[in-house]
């Protein structure tokens, strides 16, 4: 492949940037798709779906800090796949990364065509949005975002400033809303609280399925530690991060979802495609146009921190040898422009064949069991390498109760209510082998592979990426070209 001056991703973003794109891509789909599935799974009991939504947001606190370490130890983008590979070996790390060759692709889509039915809503009153133009706008959403984050890292940071404004002001008005009707105390207002734990119970099948829904929503806590090649100072900035933005988003969940049901009964919220929108029909019906606008910025920007993130992980795995080598190429933006591509292709070819809940549950199902990957390796690396610099490092009990949550998100709904998509999850993963074996432990190489990298680089007008390898001291500073870090690929 041929080189052209000296190319590498850069240290731009700080802790207000930080906390804005984790705060982006927490707060996008799923809180306007979520409550439907958790109250679904929780029987349509309101006591039990408030509760579930609490313990998410613990759970989502817990399972990021113990994650955060991750990022502070190996500080370099896709820091989740270079960590897999060197606690757990090179077959656990292609499985990381064959999962989210299409589990990122397939959030994107989940996210595209919620997006485009709060966009074309107003446009269909009291009836249901057609499937066809929902897609090609969710289609034509995904290539815009893909063309933004070809632009480089300070576009994708002053987009997601300006939509995180917007986002916040629609939901602060949905909670003040709620609170301004719980407070006025009317019957109709206060009737789902006062008996709020009366309805039928779930049993613990269908709460893993309810917690899969909620942790949906909290899902993406993780992007900081993909693009930690693109932090100043992770070691300290990674942690604050993730209490600053979680601490917020958990209170804002709370306030919207008992907004939601203080307008909306059970029933009314499972019939609407289109929570937030049916909820603005109840309340000031003439600002329905208002709401969709707000919604969609705030799926928009989630969806564009998706992207931008996803990309890095395959990019990290392509310089280690477990991908194709032009997906470690970068623009003259410093952005891996081919692994953005490869991102908006398979995601625009998931859209069209796809069911919103069924996604969140693949999604949510491979996302818990990667993690219970993680903290194993976590676990494992201490041990093996006590004397590693760690600049933050995340308590033991947290650790487990991670796993414990894993085992039991994972288990639970395959042990209690098996179903097939679960079975073709399992054979998705192990199907992967056919690739690793062959592809790279026996290290098969074909001719034309390196004719289609030298075509596709003219063609994209990109360069290989010459990061330096680094690593942060004890004393929390980043040091370059650490031996035992810094490892190359044999």
């Amino acid at each position: 492949m041929k080189t052209r001056g000296n190319f590498q991703l850069q240290r731009v973003i700080g802790y207000f940037h930080g906390t804005i794109i984790l705060f982006s891509i927490i707060i996008g789909a799923g809180i306007f798709l979520a409550p439907k599935g958790v109250l679904k799974y929780s029987s349509l009991n309101v006591g039990v779906s408030l509760s579930i939504w609490a313990a998410c947001a613990v759970v989502s606190m817990v399972a990021a800090l113990s994650h955060a370490e991750l990022g502070t130890t190996f500080p370099r983008s896709g820091a989740q796949y270079y960590f897999l590979k060197r606690s757990l070996g090179p077959l656990i790390s292609f499985s990381y990364i064959w999962v989210n060759l299409f589990a990122s692709p397939a959030g994107t889509a989940a996210r595209s065509l919620l997006l485009a039915g709060y966009i074309i809503h107003p446009f269909y009153p009291g009836c249901s949005v057609p499937e066809m133009p929902k897609k090609c706008l969710a289609l034509a959403i995904v290539w815009c975002l893909g063309i933004l984050n070809a632009r480089g890292v300070k576009e994708v940071t002053w987009f997601q400033t300006l939509s995180t404004v917007v986002k916040m002001a629609v939901l602060c008005f949905i909670s003040l809303t709620g609170i301004v009707l719980l407070v006025r105390g009317r019957k109709e207002n206060l009737v789902r609280f006062e008996k709020a734990f009366d309805a039928e119970v779930p049993d613990a099948s269908q709460i893993a399925e309810a917690f899969l829904q909620g942790l949906y929503a909290y899902s993406g806590w993780g992007v900081l530690v993909r693009i930690a090649g693109e932090l100043k100072n992770p070691g300290e900035n990674i942690p604050k991060c993730v209490i600053t933005a979680l601490t917020l988003v958990a209170l804002i969940y709370l306030l919207v979802n008992i907004s939601y049901l203080a307008v909306l009964t059970p029933k009314e919220i499972m019939s609407s495609d289109a929570v937030a929108v049916t909820w603005m029909d109840k309340v000031i019906p003439s600002m329905q146009w208002a709401i969709s606008i707000g919604v969609s910025s705030s799926i928009f920007s989630s969806l564009n921190c998706t992207i931008f993130s996803s990309s890095r992980v395959l990019y990290v795995a392509s310089q280690e040898g477990q991908l194709p080598l032009i997906l470690s190429t970068l623009n003259v933006h410093s952005c891996p422009v081919v692994a953005v591509l490869q991102m908006t292709i398979l995601a625009s070819f998931i859209i069209i064949p796809s069911d919103l809940i069924l996604l969140v549950n693949y999604v949510g199902f491979i996302d818990w069991l990667q993690l219970g990957l993680m903290m194993t390796g976590l676990l494992k690396l201490r041990f093996q390498e006590p004397d590693l610099p760690r600049p933050y490092k995340v308590r033991l009990p947290f650790v487990f109760g991670t796993i414990a949550m894993s085992l039991f998100l994972v288990l639970t709904p395959i042990l209690k209510s098996p179903n097939m998509h679960y079975t073709y999850v399992l054979l998705f993963l192990f199907s992967g082998l056919l690739f690793y074996f062959p592809f790279i432990h026996f290290n098969l190489n074909c001719p034309y592979f390196n004719k289609i990298t030298c075509f596709l680089q003219l063609l994209l007008n990109v360069s290989p990426g010459n990061d330096i390898d680094e690593y942060i001291s004890a004393e929390g500073t980043l040091q370059k070209n650490q031996p035992e870090i810094a490892a190359k690929t044999e």
